[in-house]
């Protein structure tokens, strides 16, 4: 089977509930290149390694123009790059600024922190289930968690969730790999007008925390100074945006996934229920077993890179799998296998280098507390269909609803 079928098929939505078989044919040749242009890495070595290498960029500008001719990482006037398409300086000093009001060394106990809130969004999001006997786990708790969640850090009214959905979905599917000519304009026209739509929403918020100042990270962003300056009011917008659709997409994976190979493994579901301190090991393995995040798309060379054999030439499109590398047999033992308590478990379900997840510790708390506080509270929790109905995309791989009955809510 060759390299150009493989990735068909690992795009097409029929296989999206196993993608695995398919990222093992695809490792048996570590680099190959897609009719297309794209250069396929699958294999974790060499994913990791490019991760850290400085002749790898994710600014879309650096493609070469053949490369860059029809995709969709095109520069759009309505909302630029935020700080993880764009290479250093520009990204560290962004991110830093990002950084600021989020995590250490400015902020160290600000996610740490929430641990009590979030205690107290789960439990409500559960007690809101009572006298039901039948659930849709997405609907119903993986989505409306983070998404509240984020809201409460960012500092945009939960109640505007209705709004920000459809356009998060559709910055959120920009990501998959481009189809045919008229699928490609069609998305970019989407894209476009749900970037626009979104800044135009995220630009009024600002102008109201800048005129008055609130405990959150939206507020700050607008009126902190630092010793990188500030950020322009451009730069908070595509920030914000990036945050707003980031902190909540792959966490609503994270934990659908989560809880699915849960109850494919009831053993394992009953050792958390029986030992909640499993949960922190236990959310790596979901990171590199089953990682929200399948494929990082949006990279390309600033130099000729030899990479087991294969010379990538400069400007090329590079599609690292990653869900593919952390299924990989020569660097993981039994890849194929939930093990709740693996030890060294350096999977790459938040990446690697200066673009690993700014997220992380957030959604690493989000999945811990969720899914402790699930198996705990739901009695005799099933699956209705195996395997459930999936999102269209690709790359933030994960149901669209995954349909439960349970016997009733626990205490």
């Amino acid at each position: 089977m060759t390299s150009v079928a493989l990735l068909r098929q690992i795009t097409d939505y029929a296989n999206r509930p196993d993608p695995y078989p398919l990222y093992a044919e695809l490792r048996k040749t570590p680099v190959v290149r897609d009719e297309d242009g794209p250069y396929l890495v699958s294999t974790y070595w060499e994913i990791k390694s490019l991760l850290h290498d400085p002749r790898v960029s994710s600014d879309a500008r650096n493609l070469t123009p053949e490369a860059a001719r029809g995709t969709d990482l095109e520069q759009d006037p309505n909302l630029p790059p935020a700080f993880i398409r764009l290479d250093p300086p520009e990204h560290d000093r962004l991110r830093r600024l990002a950084m600021r009001p989020f995590g250490p060394p400015h902020t160290p106990r600000r996610v740490f922190d929430m641990h009590g809130e979030l205690t107290e969004i789960v439990s409500g999001l559960i007690d809101a289930l009572r006298d039901r006997d039948a659930i849709d786990l997405v609907d119903d708790f993986s989505y409306p968690f983070p998404v509240t969640v984020i809201c409460r850090l960012l500092g945009v009214p939960r109640e505007d969730e209705k709004h920000f959905h459809e356009w998060a979905d559709t910055i959120a599917a920009s990501l998959d790999p481009p189809g045919t000519d008229e699928e490609r304009q069609a998305q970019q026209e989407s894209l476009r007008q749900a970037r626009g739509d979104l800044a135009a929403y995220l630009a009024g918020l600002v102008e109201e925390r800048r005129r008055a100042p609130r405990d959150d990270m939206l507020s700050a962003m607008a009126t902190d100074h630092g010793p990188d300056g500030q950020m322009s009011p451009v730069e908070i917008i595509t920030t914000a945006a990036l945050l707003l659709v980031a902190g909540h997409e792959t966490t609503v994976n994270l934990i659908t996934n989560g809880m699915l190979t849960l109850l494919r493994n009831p053993d394992v579901l009953q050792r958390l229920r029986s030992d909640p301190g499993l949960a922190v090991p236990l959310v790596e393995e979901l990171l590199r077993f089953e990682p929200p995040v399948q494929m990082l798309p949006q990279r390309t060379t600033l130099a000729d890179i030899d990479i087991a054999g294969t010379i990538i030439p400069k400007g090329a499109p590079l599609y690292l799998m990653v869900a593919s590398g952390s299924r990989d047999p020569q660097r993981f033992t039994d890849p194929d296998r939930f093990i709740p308590d693996r030890t060294d478990n350096q999977h790459l379900g938040f990446g690697h280098g200066l673009h690993n997840c700014f997220g992380a510790p957030l959604a690493r708390l989000e999945a811990q507390l969720a899914l402790t506080e699930l198996v705990r509270r739901l009695d005799a929790p099933r699956l209705v269909e195996d395997p459930p109905p999936y999102r269209r995309n690709a790359v933030l791989r994960g149901p669209r609803h995954l349909p439960l009955t349970v016997s009733g809510i626990r205490d």
